[in-house]
């Protein structure tokens, strides 16, 4: 993708993948994401924040070479993970008069997976500044944005912030700005869900931070830039906070059709009830949907068969990113069937040990459910609407 201009002297340079379909081996991509590097050009000197993709680097090069870059006097790098940092070594052999500016814990991370010289770098603490000349630059130190040594780069002239992972969205466009918040807020808040979610408590200092800076523009790592910066800073104050929908997940896996009966009577029952029910079948389910959607829930029900002794293994994953990912959710239970015996309550209840949650009265069946088994999941969704009401959530 080409070079293009944001504002006088401010230039996106960075890559488009639209091919791309998995990160971090992880998480899919279902419209393959950007990797955003931005040159700034003072009466002084010239900055480039972040770089690209190693996969990329070839098109980072190309624009600067379009711009007839000559030369870059600092490389600001908010993030040391490969799609920000992994083109470093090579913008350095081409500009080897540029000083890496990024903070001590983001130097060590770089010399650890870049093996960089410790002697290219300059390293800025909290709210200090770096002159182009007619333009500043200002750094925020803002660790647990995702890694313990995320910074954050505020222009101050032009009231441009560059964010790093923060407010981004895995989206591949030719759009340079957000044309379609509808799309591009969907798009963020699952980025936000795979990314930011484990770190919500840290991100809402950030978050209010921010909202104090004077912000013509919001240009992330990842995305499209936002010419109107409340839209996502609205969208994130309300993610990381402690409200929730009046709405449960079912997460689940049938093997012979009894767990999916149970399923289905229960969502009848929820949705009987008043409840917003979203049911995510795991053998087809795109994991990065069920994230998106443990964002705003209330409550999460694990439906699972018994193989051997314990929960499907497709469970157990599901249960684990649930785990790590520490949505705000304040219920939680489990259903299910086995066929001579097991433990998948109580593997499962152990495994949610970062989320604070109650516990609701699990149903398990042995077999096929049958009138009975009903009735009890007739009452699960009775304590569930309860609960849901009791928390004002209804």
């Amino acid at each position: 993708m080409v070079a293009r201009e944001i504002i006088h002297g401010v230039h996106w340079v960075g890559a488009v993948d639209f091919d791309r379909r998995i990160f971090d081996e992880l998480i899919p991509l279902p419209n393959g994401t950007s990797y955003n590097s931005y040159l700034i050009q003072g009466s002084e000197k010239t900055a480039l924040i972040d770089t690209v993709d190693p996969t990329k680097e070839y098109e980072l090069i190309s624009n600067l070479v379009k711009l007839k870059v000559d030369r870059i006097d600092y490389v600001v790098v908010n993030h040391a993970e490969q799609d920000h940092s992994g083109s470093l070594p090579m913008i350095l052999e081409f500009f080897p008069e540029a000083e890496v500016v990024t903070n001590e814990k983001c130097k060590e991370l770089l010399i650890a997976h870049l093996h960089l010289p410790a002697n290219r770098f300059r390293v800025i603490k909290d709210k200090e500044t770096l002159s182009l000349g007619d333009r500043t630059l200002e750094f925020f130190l803002t660790p647990w944005t995702h890694w313990p040594e995320t910074q954050i780069t505020y222009l101050r002239e032009d009231k441009i912030l560059f964010p790093c992972d923060l407010f981004g969205s895995h989206t591949a466009t030719s759009d340079l700005y957000v044309t379609d918040e509808a799309g591009i807020y969907r798009s963020a808040k699952r980025y936000y869900a795979e990314i930011m979610m484990p770190f919500r408590n840290s991100i809402r200092g950030y978050v209010e931070n921010v909202k104090k800076l004077p912000l013509e523009m919001i240009a992330p790592s990842h995305g499209p830039v936002y010419k109107r910066p409340q839209f996502i800073l609205d969208a994130y104050a309300d993610w990381v906070s402690d409200a929730v929908k009046n709405e449960v997940v079912i997460a689940y896996v049938s093997m012979h059709g009894s767990t999916r009966k149970m399923v289905d009577h229960l969502t009848d029952a929820l949705i009987n009830r008043g409840i917003t029910v979203r049911p995510f079948n795991l053998t087809h389910t795109d994991i990065g949907e069920l994230a998106h959607s443990l964002v705003d829930t209330a409550t999460v029900v694990i439906a699972t068969p018994t193989v051997l002794f314990g929960p499907h293994p497709q469970i157990v994953y599901a249960t684990y990113l649930a785990n790590v990912l520490k949505p705000k959710m304040r219920f939680a239970t489990v259903i299910g069937s086995y066929g001579w015996g097991g433990k998948s309550v109580d593997m499962i209840v152990k495994m949610l040990d970062h989320v604070k949650i109650e516990i609701i009265e699990p149903v398990m069946v042995k077999g096929l459910p049958d009138e009975t088994t009903f009735k009890a999941l007739d009452r699960l969704a009775d304590d569930i609407t309860k609960k849901h009401r009791d928390n004002n959530i209804i």
